[in-house]
């Protein structure tokens, strides 16, 4: 097992100046970001000591072989206290991971394309309460699927706010067996289109699962959002994100497509093989565990489709500067990327108590609708920490990854974490392990 880590020990602190001056540059030339800034956890009010019971953490999942390496970072302040990579890249590659390691991040994709969303919202390109239709007309003539069967026509339009907060009544096909819209999803092909345009294409074609505003489904809404981006903004998705968020937030490591002087970094994506429990390189996996030959989305180097929902892959340094600008209110390093009162705005809860009880229990996103939990636009908010039963704070807003990722920012206690894996469809608890060896870190709180 291999190990990289920034956590700074006791020892370190005797020469709290020269380690943190070594540190910082290391950072900076090994990452090729602007550097955040360096600090022993007791600092921040963190415990070294007891952080090492992250280290501990990712070390188990590790030598237990339910992933074969991770990487965790958390901030407290704007400030690194631990930065760690455990394991290695993949059951095919003995590389160890490194800190600066490529990860499909996907899901956690939608913030970032909400934050563009919200940008053009901003530039007074939309309002929330505008028909999605005003921007893609082909939307005009969708149909809701009743549960016997029948199809009956939209009562009301959906609107840009119900497409950020996934009550618009679409999904998103990973329930077909259960799920006739999902079973329609999946016949359709949606996961084969070669763009944008062709997507929103075959999606018109298709049934809603419910009339719009109804109830909160996780969905395909954050794709739809991208197109909507290109066309107010008159750039390919990636190009609009590229310019407007990745490249002001020195985000250097996030594409859509790896770049070939990259592609060594790219860590392997995992299946757990349901016959003998062990781990199944997903390139190599077969049907239905592995890719589909074909579906843009798994294929990196060769990028058609840009997906807004789902097709980013980032770095955990790099996403924790897309996190950390969350939580300065929209800034980082004297880059605007949004405005505080826009942040505020996305990351409470917009959900109504009857949509998020028709959310409750749905998957992937069991979160959703539970007592404690809510969606903004873009983000998991944390509505009553108490009520979910983990350690956290009330107003913590957060999202995952189909492969394992995730992070979370929490304003009250100013903690940035990342936690990055590639293990599709995980039975591991390792987010909420995650939480608890994050927040009985802490030595001070600053919730009142």
């Amino acid at each position: 097992m291999s190990r990289v880590s920034l956590s700074v020990s006791g020892h370190c602190r005797a020469y709290p100046r020269i380690i943190l001056l070594i540190l910082s540059v290391f950072v900076a030339s090994s990452l090729g970001a602007k550097p955040f800034e360096r600090s022993a956890p007791e600092q921040q009010g963190m415990s070294s000591v007891q952080l090492q019971r992250l280290s501990q953490l990712a070390s188990k999942y590790v030598g237990e072989g339910r992933v074969p390496g991770m990487v965790n970072l958390v901030m407290r302040n704007g400030e690194i206290v631990h930065f760690e990579a455990v394991g290695n890249r993949g059951v095919d590659d003995n590389t160890p991971m490194r800190r600066d390691d490529l990860f499909r991040i996907y899901s956690m994709t939608k913030p970032i394309t909400s934050v563009a969303a919200m940008q053009l919202y901003e530039k007074g390109k939309f309002q929330l309460s505008d028909p999605v239709t005003k921007f893609i007309p082909e939307l005009q003539s969708l149909n809701v699927l009743n549960e016997d069967g029948t199809l009956s026509p939209v009562e009301r339009e959906m609107t840009m706010h119900q497409l950020l907060m996934h009550t618009a009544g679409f999904s998103y096909g990973f329930h077909p067996y259960r799920d006739p819209v999902d079973k329609l999803y999946v016949a359709a092909d949606l996961v084969t289109a070669t763009d944008l345009e062709s997507f929103v294409s075959k999606l018109a074609e298709l049934p809603l699962r419910s009339q719009p505003g109804e109830i909160y489904h996780y969905s395909v809404a954050v794709d739809v959002t991208g197109l909507v981006v290109e066309r107010l903004s008159g750039l390919p998705l990636d190009e609009y994100i590229d310019t407007n968020i990745l490249k002001p937030l020195q985000m250097n490591d996030t594409f859509f497509e790896v770049p070939p002087t990259k592609r060594d970094r790219f860590v392997q994506n995992h299946f757990i093989n349901p016959e003998t429990g062990s781990l199944i390189n997903a390139d190599y996996a077969p049907a239905p565990y592995g890719y589909r030959e074909g579906v843009a989305l798994s294929d990196y180097f060769n990028v058609s489709l840009i997906s807004g929902g789902a097709g980013l892959v980032s770095t955990a340094l790099d996403y924790a500067r897309f996190a950390e600008m969350l939580r300065r209110g929209g800034t980082l390093d004297g880059a605007r990327i949004l405005g505080p009162k826009s942040i505020a705005f996305m990351t409470k809860n917009h959900l109504s108590e009857p949509s998020m009880h028709a959310a409750w229990e749905q998957i992937p996103t069991p979160d959703i609708g539970r007592p404690g939990f809510g969606f903004g636009l873009g983000f998991g908010v944390v509505t009553d920490a108490t009520a979910i039963g983990i350690l956290g704070s009330d107003g913590e807003y957060n999202w995952g990854g189909a492969a394992g990722t995730i992070f979370w920012v929490d304003p009250t206690e100013e903690l940035v974490v990342v936690s990055l894996i590639q293990l599709m469809q995980s039975p591991w608890p390792l987010r909420a392990d995650v939480k608890v060896a994050v927040y009985q870190a802490l030595t001070e709180t600053y919730e009142k």
